[in-house]
């Protein structure tokens, strides 16, 4: 009965686990669509939310940070792949 119940908790625990790595992917997608909606409502609209300037600021901080930065953008292209 003991390795019953060890079985049956991780089969618990992956499940919350899925399901916040679900969850997670979700917020990241919808997070991805509203930039790019942003985007391009501030390029026909003269950038009204401010997104254009915030990718502006973060590109400039990126290439402030030299050799950090270019490896702190291929960190993430790496995470993005997966």
């Amino acid at each position: 009965m003991g390795s019953s119940k060890k079985l049956e908790g991780e089969n618990t625990m992956k499940n919350v686990l899925k399901q916040i790595n679900d969850f997670l992917g979700m917020t990241t997608g919808l997070l991805m669509n509203l930039i790019v909606a942003g985007t391009i409502i501030g390029i026909l609209y003269d950038d009204i939310f401010g997104v254009i300037a915030g990718i502006g600021n973060a590109v400039n901080a990126i290439g402030d940070g030299g050799v950090a930065g270019l490896v702190a953008v291929m960190i993430v292209a790496m995470w993005m792949k997966k």
